[in-house]
């Protein structure tokens, strides 16, 4: 079965299930999830995708699962992407196409050409709002405030257009402070970095808004799920080949309706022409 459906990939198309409201919204999101390999030395990055489809009020109405073994370049999973992302939009060409992710610089060369407005994933970027709050509260003894602090400011930064700026100012306040350790100075600095980058990709109190997601929390709980919880069971070690057909397999469970639709099709050529 996994040969037929990495042979097949290509061809076949998948009609989406009925679904019970208009699509307004379209977020593409990519990640990575680390796998031990036995035909390379320790771990290499698998590829998890998703396109997640919205109604006008922000309620997700159905997602589309894809999942890829390890590759340099990553170009078989890009491709793969773009053909959904095609099809996606041939069947819902007034919809907004929305890229959530990471920081990571591969995502977001990819990101920018198939999406129109793009997001940092607002889960990261309430790590870096933690670094400031340690380097603000570092002593054991404040966690409590701490905890506040962190939990207030993210709050700020979902409704408040100038949360992130503060954030900056307050980075950029407390990351000369020399009675800092130096592993809490390095956490404030990257901080401060990583804000400053990519605050153009930071408006969540705009999306927020207009009901629009500001995370990527499918696509991660897809890397938990789909990749990571079938193939980093203890003791296990994959060969690429091996790996890359579980994946297909499971993004095809993982999306609604198209395991039987999968079926179907082995029904209607036969299996041996498929392979």
């Amino acid at each position: 079965m996994g040969n037929i459906a990495t042979a097949k990939e290509e061809d076949w198309e998948y009609e989406m299930p009925a679904l019970k409201s208009a699509i307004a919204t379209v977020a593409i999101s990519l990640d990575g999830a680390m796998i031990p390999m036995a035909d390379s030395p320790g771990y290499r990055e698998a590829m998890a995708g998703t396109l997640s489809f919205y109604d006008g009020e922000g309620k997700r109405q159905h997602t589309i699962y894809l999942a890829a073994a390890p590759e340099y370049g990553k170009s078989e999973f890009t491709q793969r992407m773009e053909r959904e992302i095609a099809r996606a939009k041939q069947r819902f060409p007034e919809a907004q196409y929305l890229g959530i992710a990471d920081g990571a610089a591969s995502n977001w060369r990819f990101l920018e050409q198939h999406t129109q407005r793009q997001l940092i994933d607002f889960f990261h970027c309430t790590e870096y709002v933690g670094k400031i709050a340690q380097a603000l509260y570092p002593q054991r003894r404040d966690e409590a405030k701490r905890a506040h602090w962190h939990h207030e400011h993210c709050k700020k930064l979902k409704s408040d257009p100038g949360a992130l700026d503060l954030l900056i100012g307050e980075a950029a306040r407390l990351s000369p402070r020399r009675t800092l350790s130096q592993q809490v100075r390095d956490g404030v600095i990257s901080a401060w970095t990583y804000l400053t980058n990519h605050r153009h990709q930071m408006d969540y109190p705009g999306f927020s808004a207009e009901g629009l997601p500001i995370g990527s929390g499918v696509t991660e709980a897809a890397c938990k799920t789909l990749v990571k919880q079938r193939l980093c069971a203890s003791g296990m070690r994959w060969k690429n080949k091996g790996a890359r057909i579980v994946l297909r397999l499971r993004a095809l469970t993982h999306t609604t309706g198209r395991w039987a639709q999968f079926w179907e099709k082995i029904n209607q050529f036969g299996a041996e022409c498929c392979c």
